[in-house]
């Protein structure tokens, strides 16, 4: 089991963000931002897998899940709430969030097909793998992937990157308690990772356009270098997504020190609000 605490981050969500926040650059601004928008409603199916799971533990595995679940779901709802207040500020500049509307229509899709719960930790412990590696990688390079962002935001993706390479095996570990096979998993991992890379850079590029960046050649010129140089986003990721197709895989065989690291150097900026039992 994983001890995990939930925190409250400490910033200014008021003030409105700047346009192009991730150091001038139009494309990275309007990557992240994209992410940014797939989180309230993706982190409440991850809320809901997490939950359907643990009840279908008998009551011994039920008991000792319990704790760690539960701090799942305190994390995982602090960081539906901060992206939703952040989502806020880019709808006032005029960005439309269509990956949100995807995840919504998806949802309501397999609701009605009756999927269960096993189906639904497959997909959460997939997606919760690629956000953990994502993590890692702006943990390690945020100098590179976030050089002269908005101080508050800076802030706000490296604590909620901390706290996705800290939970990033629950969900994987309730789906094996719960009888999870691994024909399985594997199929519902190439299925998700589809469909997030088609939404990120769809929903990047309609960042782009309606931030009125689209017909800017230095803009993408820098998406191609950012996503394709060397290294580039792709290249780096490339390994760790991966592997999580290797027989023997598990979450917590990445190294978390960089997570740890920033939450214990920034305790002021995101206090503890439940520590694990």
């Amino acid at each position: 089991m994983t001890a995990l605490t939930v925190r409250r981050l400490g910033i200014d969500l008021d003030t409105p963000l700047p346009r192009h926040w991730n150091g001038g650059c139009a494309f990275r601004t309007a990557f992240f931002d994209a992410l940014s928008m797939s989180f309230p409603a993706g982190e409440q199916i991850f809320i809901d897998s997490v939950r359907r799971g643990l009840a279908e533990l008998a009551p011994e595995q039920r008991a000792l899940f319990a704790d760690e679940v539960q701090a799942f779901i305190g994390q995982e709802a602090t960081h539906r709430h901060v992206h939703t207040r952040y989502n806020a500020h880019l709808a006032r500049q005029g960005l439309k969030n269509h990956w949100e509307a995807r995840i919504l229509r998806r949802r309501q899709a397999l609701e009605a097909s009756g999927m269960g719960p096993r189906n639904w930790l497959a997909m959460t412990a997939a997606t919760e793998h690629i956000t953990a590696i994502l993590s890692e990688l702006l943990l390690a390079h945020a100098d590179e992937l976030l050089a002269g962002a908005e101080p508050r935001l800076r802030d706000l993706w490296l604590w909620h990157s901390s706290e996705e390479t800290e939970h990033r095996s629950t969900a994987f570990d309730l789906y094996r308690a719960i009888g999870g096979n691994e024909e399985w998993r594997l199929r519902v991992f190439r299925a998700v990772s589809a469909h997030f890379i088609a939404d990120v850079l769809r929903q990047t590029a309609n960042n782009l356009w309606h931030d009125g960046s689209w017909w800017r050649p230095g803009v993408w010129w820098r998406g191609l270098q950012f996503l394709f140089g060397r290294p580039g986003l792709l290249r780096r990721i490339h390994g760790p997504w991966t592997r999580y197709r290797n027989a023997d895989f598990h979450p917590a065989q990445a190294d978390g020190s960089a997570a740890v690291a920033w939450l214990k150097a920034h305790a002021e900026l995101a206090p503890p609000v439940r520590q694990p039992a």
